[in-house]
């Protein structure tokens, strides 16, 4: 039986690739999809790429904003609630699964208040705010920690981990050649990466380390960075952007990078040892709590933001390039986070919805526990 399901969430690519993957698995089983997001943000490029339909709804950040944001995203709330609800009616919506972000506020609210049941997926240790304000009025929320379980009824959560694509957990450990450390502040770069990356330069090259760096620098500071390390009489490669990030897990023996949901999830995927340094402004500073989660579970290495230095990391490589015993603990112990199938238990869940029945489906896979 074909369902009309819209999804929501967006604002960066941690959003809005997760809701491609359910979408993905959605579209092969033959229904009909809406997006619903905003013109400012990723969404609006990356969802028509795809190939799905989207409308579009005014809609602004509540969190870490000025006060003047803040009062105009409040004051426009009620039009916003209202324009979701005219699509969703129009659309005929079955279900809404949301990935969160702050467009996905007055969705979520226009599927509560039309009696459409709502599917969340919260991949951070700490929900978002709109997660947290409907927590209570949700069909199911679908979670990235046992932690974050807290904050939802128990019978309608259950963990799953975040969307990732295949070619992550087909990663395997490198196992000879140049020591190489992969380097990535997410697609549009971090300065505070750049920077102690930059720093770090002398050292490595001082040091006589035998080792490559790939450094994924964003956009912005590509140029410069590119041209600095050309001279810098160390070997690898400073790039804007890497497309296939899998590839580039495969060539390294770790990963130095931010900790958004999107990037813990294919670092435990793959296996990956990690030195994370989390955003410092991210939303209830969740990039923290992500890493947290895998530092206590000695998982990964964690440097705040505030602390990172070219000496710093350097310290850090030296370590664990010396070190192989500890690079093979951090992969070995990581891997307990990756579940498999995320995408798939988001769709039968949504199906299940769809169908009209009240009670949350049971969860057949062992990958999903209770």
């Amino acid at each position: 039986m074909s369902y009309a399901f819209v999804l929501t969430g967006g604002g960066t690519g941690g959003h809005v690739f997760p809701a491609l993957a359910v979408a993905e698995v959605l579209r092969e089983r033959g229904h009909r999809l809406l997006f619903v997001g905003t013109r400012q943000g990723m969404e609006a490029k990356l969802v028509p790429q795809h190939g799905y339909d989207m409308e579009f709804v005014r809609s602004g950040a509540v969190n870490r904003v000025g006060l003047k944001q803040k009062f105009q995203t409040v004051a426009g709330m009620p039009l916003s609630v209202l324009g979701a609800r005219s699509v969703l009616k129009r659309f005929g919506a079955q279900a809404v699964f949301s990935m969160g972000g702050y467009v996905a506020g007055p969705v979520m609210a226009a599927a509560i208040l039309s009696g459409v049941p709502l599917i969340i997926m919260e991949p951070n240790a700490i929900p978002g705010v709109a997660n947290r304000l409907v927590a209570r009025r949700v069909y199911r929320a679908l979670l990235g920690f046992e932690s974050t379980r807290a904050w939802f009824p128990t019978a309608k959560s259950e963990i799953t981990g975040l969307p990732v694509r295949p070619a992550f957990f087909d990663v395997r450990p490198k196992q000879n050649g140049t020591f190489t450390v992969l380097i990535t502040g997410g697609s549009r770069g971090a300065r505070s990466l750049n920077r102690a990356a930059r720093e770090s330069w002398p050292l490595l090259r001082a040091s006589g380390t035998d080792i490559r760096i790939v450094h994924q620098t964003g956009p912005a500071e590509y140029e410069a960075l590119a041209s600095e390390f050309r001279g810098a009489g160390i070997d690898g490669d400073v790039v804007p952007f890497i497309s296939n990030m899998a590839e580039a897990f495969s060539g390294a023996d770790l990963v130095i990078g931010r900790a958004g949901a999107g990037s813990v999830n294919e670092i435990a995927a793959a296996g990956m040892a990690s030195v994370l340094v989390p955003f410092p402004f991210a939303a209830d500073d969740h990039q923290k709590k992500n890493a947290e989660m895998l530092v206590n579970a000695g998982a990964a290495r964690m440097i705040l933001d505030r602390d990172l230095t070219g000496e710093r990391l350097f310290r850090e490589v030296e370590e664990l390039r010396r070190n192989p015993d500890q690079l093979t603990a951090l992969r070995d112990r990581v891997r307990q986070f990756a579940k498999q199938g995320a995408a798939q238990r988001a769709a039968e869940v949504l199906e299940h919805a769809a169908s009209g029945k009240k009670s949350t489906p049971p969860t057949k896979n062992r990958d999903f526990p209770h």
